[in-house]
């Protein structure tokens, strides 16, 4: 597979991420590591879908940011970043946006990435995006997951430190979402078998956002 740049370092990321594809597991390792914070989306009565919002490591800003402060200010607005975020996003796609939700070990689908954009703050860049599933997931159902990771290993996702699973304004007080196994798999346990799968996907389910409602 040939990948070619749309401009000097505008579509760093979108190269990174393609070249990581085709990357075997045995000689996989990280070139890219991102801390991310996830906000499960709530809305009438239904989970619609998540807002990402992903912290790239210093060494990797540097690398992405060089030539774009078109006024030479010293600062990194969201217009001089727009381009970038563009292609970030468009080569996302390709790869599912290294983002797996599913509903009692069930695949969920998702649509277009919306209302992105970077952000430049503290020396670090941070790609802000929401990605509906392509079918709302009701508030009774039980066993909603979203897994993040990359499958190659060549992107090192890590969960924020803070505050790195979230619901949105608007969910009912009964609601949760949490990082780790479930407190309650539930009648038929739908997300029994969770830890086997992702283990053999080199992702930890500790790295797993389980969304739980009425949970005692």
């Amino acid at each position: 597979m040939a990948v070619t740049r749309t401009g000097p370092l505008r579509g760093v990321l979108a190269v990174a991420l393609l070249s990581g594809a085709l990357t075997t597991r045995a000689e996989a390792h990280p070139h890219v590591w991102i801390t991310f914070e996830t906000t499960v989306v709530y809305d009438k009565g239904t989970f619609v879908g998540v807002k990402h919002k992903w912290t790239f490591d210093e060494f990797y800003t540097a690398m992405a940011i060089e030539g774009l402060d078109k006024n030479k200010d010293g600062i990194y607005d969201r217009e001089e970043l727009a381009e970038l975020a563009k292609v970030n996003i468009e080569g996302l796609k390709d790869f599912s946006f290294f983002t797996f939700p599913a509903l009692a070990g069930k695949e969920i689908k998702v649509g277009e990435a919306r209302d992105y954009w970077l952000e430049h703050k503290d020396g670090v860049l941070s790609l802000i995006f929401t990605l509906p599933f392509a079918n709302p997931v009701l508030e009774e159902a039980k066993g909603l997951t979203v897994s993040v990771y990359d499958p190659t290993y060549f992107i090192a996702f890590e969960l924020a430190k803070t505050d790195p699973a979230k619901l949105s304004e608007g969910a009912p007080k009964g609601c949760a979402a949490k990082v780790g196994v479930p407190s309650q798999q539930g009648k038929g346990a739908p997300l029994e078998g969770l830890q086997a799968q992702l283990g053999a996907l080199g992702v930890s389910i500790s790295k797993t956002i389980l969304v739980e409602c009425n949970a005692p």
